[in-house]
């Protein structure tokens, strides 16, 4: 099972993603909360992810963030936003976010966005301005030399595929896939996939 903690200071919210997901039968919401109590309860649950508002009135959603990525075996943080809110996003992935939905996300892709995400995939919602994460440094020029594999292993980050399900896509094992991504990190000078499916992106390197 993949437990989910949902952390969001609106009720009705809470009451919605923990409906939706509770219906998925291999996805398990150990734990709703407002804000203050987020990372106790983070810390109590240990979930596998955390769907995380952005911006509460008790708490920073970022400042929270940054606290739970902090943790020793810190769980997949997807934030929870919306437009008005994009802004806050860059420095959300700075923070170690693992991925980026709505709230009006389509109840039928949030239980698979959370399995991509407990897998270790890259959630993006489609609909968010896509540009206003990326790095304005980064350039088609500035992209690192990599090999064939290492850029279909890039798209599928960016795609949001697990390691292993990249490694089987390609033929190869998942400590393989492993390297190249810790790899690719170092290349482009981030921390999480997120950053590098975000910088590659402005790199022009993915297929649109």
């Amino acid at each position: 099972m993949i437990s989910v903690v949902i952390v969001d200071d609106e009720a009705l919210v809470r009451y919605g993603f923990e409906l939706i997901l509770g219906a998925a039968p291999d996805i398990e919401v150990v734990a709703t909360t407002s804000d203050v109590d987020a990372l106790a309860v983070v810390t109590e649950h240990h979930p596998d992810v955390v769907l995380l508002d952005v911006r509460m009135p008790r708490i920073d959603g970022l400042d929270l963030l940054g606290a739970i990525t902090a943790l020793p075996e810190p769980p997949a943080v997807a934030m929870l936003t919306t437009f008005d809110a994009a802004e806050h996003l860059g420095r959300a992935m700075e923070l170690g976010a693992a991925g980026f939905l709505l709230k009006d996300t389509d109840p039928e892709g949030l239980a698979q966005y959370v399995r991509v995400l407990a897998a270790g995939g890259v959630v993006l919602a489609s609909e968010l301005d896509r540009a206003r994460l990326f790095a304005p440094s980064v350039t088609a020029t500035e992209a690192p030399p990599m090999t064939d594999r290492e850029l279909a292993v890039l798209q599928l980050v960016a795609d949001g595929v697990s390691n292993p399900e990249i490694g089987a896509r390609l033929g190869v094992s998942t400590g393989t896939v492993k390297e190249d991504v810790r790899a690719l990190l170092a290349a482009f000078g981030v921390a999480s996939r997120v950053q590098l499916a975000l910088r590659a992106a402005a790199a022009g390197l993915l297929r649109v």
